[in-house]
């Protein structure tokens, strides 16, 4: 796993985003099965948590000023 330095660190959103297509691109280089499955289920995952962190960051959540 590769160590980020606090001054080229992005927004956690983009960065799941992009692990996921990673993993996607992953998947498509192993043959089907449960390691395929597994990548392709992490993926998912990734993908939702940045949809969580979107909505988590969108102004209707934030408090009132």
């Amino acid at each position: 796993m590769q160590q980020h330095h606090p001054n080229s660190v992005q927004p956690f959103g983009p960065r799941l985003s992009e692990e996921a297509e990673r993993l996607r691109e992953q998947a498509k280089t192993v043959p089907p099965g449960i390691k395929r499955d597994e990548l392709l289920r992490q993926a998912r995952q990734a993908d939702t948590a940045a949809q969580i962190d979107e909505w988590l960051s969108s102004r209707e959540l934030q408090p009132p000023r």
